[in-house]
C-alpha cells in the first residue's frame, strides 16, 4: 500500500516478546518499517533514535508507567499517531490514555482488523495533520480515536464474513435460531464470551432479513467517552458543544431502514440508557441541541459479554431496557464447547487465507491439529484466527509443525493436559489411562473410527486392534467407517 521509499516507520509496544514478533511481521508485509520495543524504557531509548509515524502501544505496558510513556511521546512533539491496544480489564487505562491518541483497539482483535486501522490511521494523518480537538475529536465533530468502533455498511448473505462456520449441535441450534429471528424485525439481544463472534451473528442476521439492502451500522459503545456517546447515537446541531463545526446524523439516522448494532450495549451509562430506552418506546429522535423529534425505522441488535441480570443487581443497568433489548435472546457458545468445530474453523481459515493471497494452501500437521483440538480457547474464535495468521506468518512450510503456533498456545497446551489427566486419572495405570482416554475420544467423536484415529494421532488398524482389546465392537454401536 505504501512505495518503499515512503515506508511508514512504526514502533510497536508491548511486553509480549511473541505479540511483537507477530504484529512486526503482519506490518512489514504491509510495506511497513517496524521496530519494536517490550519495555518502558526500551520504547524511550527507540523513540531517542529516530522519529516514527505511528506508535503502537499496549495501554499497560508496566502498568502506571503507560499513561507516562504516552505523555512523554507527546512532550517531545514529534507529531507520532498513537494507537492504544487495550484489555477487557484496561477500563481505567483506557479512558485516561484515549485523549492522547488517534485510535484505540481492544485485545484480542483481528490482525486484518489491525492492520486497516494502522492504514487509516496513516493514511488520515498525510490527509489533515491538525492536531485532535477537545475530548480526542477532530475538525468534524467525529471521533478521531473510535474509527474502528463505528462502520455502516450494506451486508449481503454471500458476503464471506457472514460464514458461520460449523456443526456443532450448539452452532446448528444457534443458526436454526437465527433463520428464524432473521424474518422478523424484534429487537435481539445477543450474549457470549469476548471472541466468540457475537457481531457475525448480528451482520447473518440483517443479512437474512428483509433489511438486507439497507444500511448495518455498528458502534462499540466501550470505545465512545460517556460525554460523546449521546452525540454519536442521536446526532447533533451545529455549535452544541466544542469542536461540533456542522451539524451531524446520529447513528440512528445513519441506520435508516437497516440495522443498528450495539456492541457491548453494557458499556452504555444510565443517562445514555435512559435515553436510548425512550427512542426505543417512541421511535424517535432529537439530536442534541435541536427541537426536532425524527421518525425513525431502525431494528435493533445488541450484544454483551456481561450477565445484565448481574448488572441490574448492581444498579448499573435499567431492567426496563433489558426488556426492550431482550425480545429475542440468543447465545453464542464458547469455542471449546463446539467440539470439532475447530478442525472446520481451522480448514475455513486456512482455506480463506490461501485464496485471498492467491497462494498455496497450507495445513497443519497432525500433531499440530492435536494441540489446536485440546487447547481451550479463552479468546475463542478470535484468538483460534489470529493463531493461524500467526503460524502462516512463522511457518515458511505448506505443513506447518507445533512449534508454528504462538508459545501460550504450545505451553496452555502441556500444561492443561497434565491438569486434565491427573484431576480425571489419578494414581491409575497407564494402560487403564490410554483405555479410558480412547474411549472418551471415541464417543467426543459420536464412535466414529477415522476422527477418533485421528484425534488420537494413530491410524485405524491400531484403533481397531484397541477396540476389540476393549470389547468395545462387539458391545457398543461404534462406527466402522
Amino acid at each position: 500500500m505504501f512505495p518503499e521509499h515512503q515506508a511508514p516507520k512504526i514502533l510497536i509496544v508491548d511486553r509480549n516478546h511473541a505479540y511483537c514478533e507477530m504484529l512486526q511481521r503482519l506490518l512489514t508485509k504491509r510495506g511497513h518499517s517496524v521496530l519494536t520495543a517490550s519495555s518502558f524504557e526500551e520504547a524511550l531509548i527507540c523513540a531517542e533514535q529516530q522519529a516514527f509515524d505511528l506508535i503502537l502501544t499496549d495501554a499497560a505496558i508496566h502498568d502506571a508507567l503507560g499513561r507516562i510513556l504516552v505523555n512523554e511521546f507527546r512532550r517531545r512533539g514529534r507529531g507520532e499517531a498513537i494507537i492504544l491496544m487495550t484489555g477487557s480489564d484496561d477500563t481505567g487505562a483506557d479512558r485516561d490514555l484515549l485523549p492522547l491518541c488517534e485510535a484505540k483497539i481492544e485485545k484480542p482483535f483481528h490482525l486484518s482488523s489491525l492492520a486497516t486501522l494502522v492504514d487509516e490511521v496513516l493514511l488520515g494523518r498525510g490527509r489533515d495533520s491538525k492536531a485532535i480537538g477537545d475530548a480526542g475529536k477532530d475538525g468534524k465533530g467525529r471521533l478521531a480515536g473510535v474509527s474502528d468502533s463505528r462502520r455502516a455498511s450494506t451486508v449481503r448473505e454471500s458476503d464471506e464474513d457472514c460464514a458461520v462456520v460449523g456443526n456443532s449441535p450448539v452452532i446448528k441450534e444457534l443458526l436454526t435460531m437465527v433463520e428464524r429471528v432473521a424474518r422478523t424485525n424484534s429487537s435481539v439481544l445477543i450474549t457470549g464470551a469476548t471472541g466468540t463472534g457475537k457481531e457475525l451473528i448480528a451482520r447473518t442476521i440483517h443479512a437474512r432479513s428483509t433489511r438486507r439492502n439497507a444500511p448495518f451500522v455498528d458502534i462499540n459503545c466501550s470505545a465512545i467517552p460517556d460525554t460523546l456517546i449521546e452525540a454519536e447515537l442521536f446526532g447533533h446541531q451545529r455549535g452544541t458543544f466544542t469542536g461540533a463545526h456542522e451539524t451531524r446524523r446520529g447513528l440512528f439516522e445513519e441506520a435508516s431502514g437497516g440495522t443498528l448494532f450495539l456492541d457491548e450495549v453494557d458499556a452504555l451509562n444510565l443517562a445514555a440508557q435512559a435515553k436510548l430506552l425512550r427512542v426505543l418506546q417512541e421511535r424517535r429522535v432529537r439530536r442534541v441541541g435541536g427541537r426536532e423529534n425524527i421518525p425513525i425505522d431502525v431494528r435493533i441488535i445488541s450484544a454483551t459479554n456481561r450477565d445484565l441480570n448481574a448488572a441490574i443487581a448492581e444498579g448499573a443497568f435499567r431492567a426496563d431496557l433489558l426488556f426492550r433489548l431482550r425480545v429475542f435472546p440468543l447465545h453464542v457458545a464458547e469455542l471449546h464447547e463446539r467440539g470439532d468445530d475447530i478442525r472446520l474453523l481451522v480448514n475455513h481459515c486456512l482455506k480463506r487465507h490461501s485464496e485471498r493471497n492467491s497462494t498455496q494452501l497450507r495445513r497443519f500437521s497432525a500433531d499440530a491439529m492435536r494441540v489446536l483440538l485440546s487447547y481451550r480457547w479463552p479468546g475463542n474464535v478470535r484468538e483460534l484466527e489470529n493463531t493461524i495468521e500467526y503460524a502462516l506468518a512463522i511457518s515458511m512450510h505448506e505443513v506447518m509443525e507445533i512449534e508454528a503456533l504462538p508459545p501460550e498456545i504450545r505451553n496452555g497446551h502441556s500444561v492443561l493436559h497434565t491438569e486434565r489427566v491427573f484431576d480425571t486419572f489419578g494414581n491409575l495405570p497407564l494402560a487403564e489411562v490410554e483405555r479410558r482416554h480412547i474411549l472418551a475420544v471415541l464417543k467426543r467423536c459420536d464412535g466414529h473410527q477415522i476422527k477418533t484415529a485421528t484425534v488420537l494421532g494413530i491410524d485405524r488398524r491400531t484403533l481397531y486392534r484397541k477396540l476389540q482389546q476393549y470389547g468395545v465392537l462387539q458391545n457398543s454401536n461404534a462406527q466402522i467407517a
